[in-house]
């Protein structure tokens, strides 16, 4: 009995030592958990209305005559929607300039993303799940190549492109930007591909499957958040591009980045073709971005989960 006694007061002198240390919270840990409800939402939609705030100045200002934003600032707008107008939009379809840098960033940006991403693909189920001669070696080039900056390549390759007859072309640019893109491609896809199951590849090697049905059935589909999330980060980053395309083009083949930096030097007569011009090439990376959002963020989680 003696002993039995001993132990429930024991147990019960423990209890309130346990309720007190789960009372006694630090204040980091009071503002976490008071931050993390609705207040954070809250903050977060703010930060996100502010972010987009350039965004909606941009698109009212390329809605006005060069008169009144010369005159008044975009916010007017609310006080008098008279102001809205197309007619600088207008006026852009018929600039050849800037509609034909459009259809060149097009050109530029689809090819380059989607070899990167093709062969970034290959290139990480290889270094992944085959067995060759020097795999090893050969991916810690890979890894040693997302060191060298552009800038060191440009002149280089520029001299190369100038004898191979590539220099001003729109296939020079397109070959620049898949090599500098590919070895961040072929390092994040070998690590998410690494990850798949072996027994779900050697399951699929048993029914028969060879090496392209196998990349083509299972690792793809397994793969398509990074995938997703590496031609978003392409896509961005060729089409907002103007360091590789004013060495690398010219005239005929210069994308909206370089057509909007030549025509910001007369300011002062075009001002009613930059705005419009310049919403456009900011809208459509933000359109691939929100449309693919929601693969991009399972990409970026999915190192973090497993």
């Amino acid at each position: 009995m003696t002993t039995h006694a001993g132990k429930l007061t024991g147990t019960a002198a423990s209890t309130p030592a346990v309720s007190s240390g789960k009372a006694r919270q630090s204040l980091g840990s009071r503002l976490a958990s008071r931050v993390s409800g609705g207040v954070m939402r809250v903050f977060l939609i703010v930060v996100g209305l502010f972010w987009l705030v350039p965004t909606l100045g941009l698109l009212l200002s390329s809605l006005r005559t060069p008169e009144e934003m010369g005159a008044s600032g975009w916010w007017q707008v609310f006080s008098k929607p008279s102001q809205l107008t197309f007619d600088s939009y207008q006026k852009l379809l018929e600039n050849d300039a800037i509609t034909g840098s459009l259809v060149n960033t097009v050109l530029i940006t689809v090819p380059a993303t989607l070899l990167v991403v093709v062969i970034g693909s290959l290139a990480g189920y290889a270094f992944a799940w085959m067995e060759f001669p020097g795999r090893d070696w050969w991916f810690l080039g890979v890894v040693g190549l997302l060191v060298v900056p552009v800038q060191v390549a440009l002149i280089p390759i520029a001299e190369l492109f100038g004898e191979l007859g590539l220099f001003g072309s729109i296939f020079g640019v397109i070959l620049f930007h898949t090599g500098f893109g590919l070895p961040f491609a072929i390092f994040l896809l070998r690590n998410f591909f690494a990850e798949i199951p072996r027994e779900l590849l050697e399951a699929a090697r048993l029914d028969g499957a060879g090496e392209l049905r196998l990349f083509a059935r299972v690792v793809m589909p397994l793969g398509g958040p990074a995938i997703a999330s590496l031609g978003i980060f392409q896509f961005l980053w060729v089409w907002n591009d103007m360091l590789v395309a004013l060495i690398f083009t010219n005239a005929d083949s210069q994308p909206i980045t370089v057509a909007l930096q030549t025509q910001v030097r007369q300011f002062g007569n075009n001002v009613d073709v930059l705005a419009p011009g310049a919403f456009i090439s900011m809208v459509i990376p933000l359109a691939v971005f929100f449309a693919f959002q929601r693969q991009f963020v399972s990409g970026v989680m999915a190192g973090a989960v497993k």
